[in-house]
Order: C-alpha cells, then structure tokens, then sequence
C-alpha cells in the first residue's frame, strides 16, 4: 500500500514523502496515528499545494531576514554599562541583554539565534554573529562602553 506521511516518521521517511508500506502497518499504526493519508491522486494534489505554500512562506521569510541583515550591517549598537576598576563589568551582557537592545532600534530576533558563546564581561568593541535565517547570517557591531 502506498501512503503519504504527513508527520516525520523515525526509521521511514519525512513529510510529504510516498512511501510504500504494509497493509497492516498503515492501518494499525500510521492511520490511527494520523501520521500517514493513502495516496490517491487527491492527496497527491494536495500534498502539492501544501509545497507550494510552504515554498513561499520560506521565500517570504528569507527575503525578510535578508533585509534584516542589511539593517543589521549597518547598524552599531552601544551598551552604556556600570564597571569596576579595570573594564570589568559588575554583571555581564547576555544574548537577552542584546534582543532587547534591538527592539529598541525596531529589530525583532529571538535571543536563542543570537550566537553569544558566552556573556561579556568587559568593555570593548564585540561583533556577534545572529542566526536570521537556515541560509542567512549577520554580524551586529556592538560597543561596550563606560557609563
């Protein structure tokens, strides 16, 4: 019997793949489960169109990130930040510290595409690497400055 998996399925294929499978299989486990339709032509259409959509959305979004990415390479950010004698900080600057800073410049990132591999704890001229994207990347410039 052939079916279209309409969940990834460990050990048998991806969405939206057609695979070929028992007949016991797919109606005692993958049916019940919702995680697999018969393929007929009509679910083969849809499955098309439901591509195409995903297609798009995809399109939209990276052409998104990309501007984005031009906003952020021209952007500098400066951090005014309590320190102690030597250009320590009292706290540090974290990838949360850092999203908010871009929302007040009108920028919306998550802060778990931020790459910060560690806080920042002294003062100085940081760039940071932001995830926009699968295919897109920026660096933020970012100064750390005295206040």
């Amino acid at each position: 019997m052939e079916v279209i998996l309409t969940q990834d399925v460990n050990g048998i294929g991806k969405t939206g793949s057609v695979i070929k499978v028992k007949d016991g299989f797919a109606r005692n486990f993958l049916f019940p489960g919702k995680l697999a339709v018969l393929s007929t032509a009509g679910n083969m259409k849809s499955l098309e169109l439901e591509r195409q959509k995903k297609n798009l959305q995809m399109e939209n979004l990276k052409k998104e990130a990309e501007k984005i990415r031009d906003r952020l390479q021209n952007l500098s950010l400066t951090i005014p930040v309590l320190t102690q004698d030597k250009e320590k900080l009292y706290g540090s600057i974290s990838a949360a510290d850092l999203q908010n800073v871009l929302k007040e410049e009108n920028i919306d990132i998550d802060k778990n595409n931020i790459l910060l591999e560690e806080p920042i704890k002294a003062l100085g001229i940081y760039e940071i690497p932001v995830n926009l994207h699968p295919e897109i990347s920026a660096k933020i410039k970012v100064w750390i400055v005295k206040k």
